[in-house]
């Protein structure tokens, strides 16, 4: 089975200010604080065990007025172009708390040879939250509606000219589609169906022809969809046994890292890595133009 082709370069935010100040997901609450020894400690564990499996990670700082940057998934979407070039579509998060993470991830990249964009800014487009969007089958999958507006899948589609398929996420604890869906290879990925509308659904089933279907509680209560992938290795924060045994039986290595300390913070090991070498034309059809596919109500 050919293997994902990118996943091989993150970047991450070292968590020297990470804490809960407000509450802005069910899983946050500003009375129950993570260690921040600990955190840094899981963090380093993390980041070195991409590395000690050939992954690069480059890592930003964290703001000390950006508690919730370490999650960096949420960032921008990184994007790799045909002649070798590098762009990062800038989130515009939907709370005001978050969105000052941007006015220093933004010259950062830029300082690191990309273009950048937005498709929404100071309320002016859409909301975009890039823990909302996947590179799956040629196309770029898209959750909206907790956090990603409808709106910024049409933007997406014309600046990139892609074809973008949106998908409604309806449940309030996965309200970015990291939480929800996992890409493992060309064909399969980790799926949890109650994360959206019966229409949406319905489509991702039908995009991916062999998910692994989750739960609501493997979903919620082991953050397992929120895993990356490193070639054949998926690093997952935890994984039921059931969901183990079909991965190994897919040929797939499965390495745990505990992160639990961001886990109260409404994230885990995707949203704590953005992956930044999807490539336009290899891993994204090219669509002139753009086009956007929403499921048809059922």
């Amino acid at each position: 089975m050919e293997q994902l082709q990118w996943g091989r370069h993150y970047v991450a935010v070292e968590p020297t200010h990470f804490r809960v100040e407000y509450a802005i997901n069910p899983f946050m609450d500003p009375a129950v604080q993570p260690d921040p020894e600990r955190a840094l400690a899981q963090w380093r564990t993390m980041v070195a065990t991409l590395e000690g499996l050939g992954a690069r990670v480059d890592v930003l700082p964290q703001r000390p007025d950006a508690p919730d940057m370490v999650y960096a998934m949420n960032l921008g979407l990184g994007l790799v172009r045909e002649d070798g070039s590098r762009h990062v579509v800038m989130s515009h998060m939907r709370y005001v708390e978050r969105r000052m993470e941007t006015l220093s991830a933004q010259p950062w990249f830029a300082a690191s040879g990309a273009t950048t964009s937005y498709v929404g800014r100071d309320g002016v487009g859409a909301h975009l939250e890039a823990g909302d969007a996947f590179a799956f089958g040629g196309d770029l999958v898209v959750g909206f509606g907790p956090r990603t507006e409808e709106l910024a899948l049409k933007h997406l589609a014309a600046e990139l000219g892609l074809r973008v398929r949106g998908l409604r996420i309806t449940h309030p604890g996965m309200y970015h589609l990291d939480l929800a869906f996992c890409p493992l290879d060309e064909r399969r990925a980790l799926v949890c169906p109650a994360a959206l509308d019966d229409a949406s659904a319905a489509a991702l089933l039908e995009l991916v022809p062999e998910p692994l279907v989750l739960t609501e509680e493997e979903a919620l209560t082991t953050f397992c969809a929120n895993s990356v992938v490193v070639g054949r290795t998926v690093l997952m924060p935890a994984c039921p046994p059931r969901v183990r045994a079909r991965l190994e039986d897919w040929g797939f290595e499965v390495v745990l890292v505990d992160v639990a300390e961001f886990h109260k913070g409404g994230g885990s090991i995707r949203c704590l890595t953005n992956p930044v070498d999807v490539t336009l034309g290899r891993d994204l059809t090219v669509v002139p133009g753009g086009e956007v596919v929403l499921p048809a109500q059922l």
